[in-house]
């Protein structure tokens, strides 16, 4: 029970990491804010079977007048904000994956999720966490941005730039939001499994030093000690959990 009593907000909480992340957070004793442009009921019903308070929000991260409701409905609710984890994101069904296949539109509209979201999730939080005089932060990048694309003509390039680019407001923001003891660091995933049954194991990959593809509870623990005090004198860094796809 590591964040025992804690309110920790989740974007992106509909399904998949997302749903992931805030269940774990209910299993450590948080009070969860869950919130996606998706229905959050389902995540609503697994938080409360793990025993823990949620309310479930339907909001659009690139939205600033949702994302300032979002802080307001949870302080209302819970009285607080010690955590927030920017988990929405695009990332599956992005169109053309070459420089000269990406649709513009489309580019703009990764930018607007992966990156501007986070910001103003960030800003929303930033003034109760520091009028409370602390807050963790959690934005979530990828390892993805580390190597070049796998295949010719699959440089994926919108949402690859937009994860480098979620570090880089990471750093951005250590500086200032340490003054007032509120840490912020990006956690990067690599390719993971989810949806697998308790006796599936996930895929084998040689590229891995650990041989084989992640699953959602290889992701969660860390995430728990980056919103934990267990990691209260680490700001502005990113925690890559690939199972050694890059070390560095």
């Amino acid at each position: 029970m590591r964040l025992q009593d804690k309110v920790c907000i989740v974007t992106g909480a509909g399904r998949n990491l997302g749903q992931a992340y805030a269940v774990r957070l209910a299993r450590e004793g948080a009070k969860v804010a869950v919130c996606d442009v998706l229905d959050c009921t389902e995540t609503a019903e697994l938080v409360r079977k793990e025993g823990g308070e949620v309310l479930p929000l339907r909001v659009d991260v690139t939205n600033e007048d949702d994302t300032q409701d979002l802080a307001r409905q949870t302080v209302d609710r819970f009285g607080r904000i010690d955590g927030l984890v920017n988990n929405a994101g695009l990332m599956r069904d992005l169109g053309g994956r070459s420089i000269l296949d990406v649709d513009l539109t489309m580019w703009d509209r990764v930018f607007a999720v992966n990156v501007k979201g986070s910001f103003l999730c960030i800003r929303a939080v930033f003034p109760y966490m520091r009028d409370q005089g602390k807050g963790k932060i959690v934005n979530i990048s990828s390892g993805t941005w580390l190597h070049t694309s796998r295949e010719p003509n699959q440089s994926n390039p919108h949402y690859v730039a937009s994860k480098a680019a979620v570090l880089g407001l990471t750093r951005s923001l250590a500086r200032e939001l340490g003054q007032y003891n509120i840490t912020i660091n990006a956690l990067a995933p690599g390719s993971t499994q989810v949806g697998l049954g308790p006796d599936e194991a996930p895929r084998a990959d040689p590229e891995r030093a650990l041989g084989r593809q992640g699953r959602p509870e290889d992701l969660t623990g860390m995430l728990v000690t980056l919103l934990s005090e267990d990691s209260d004198f680490m700001t502005g860094q990113m925690v890559l959990v690939n199972g050694g796809m890059e070390v560095h």
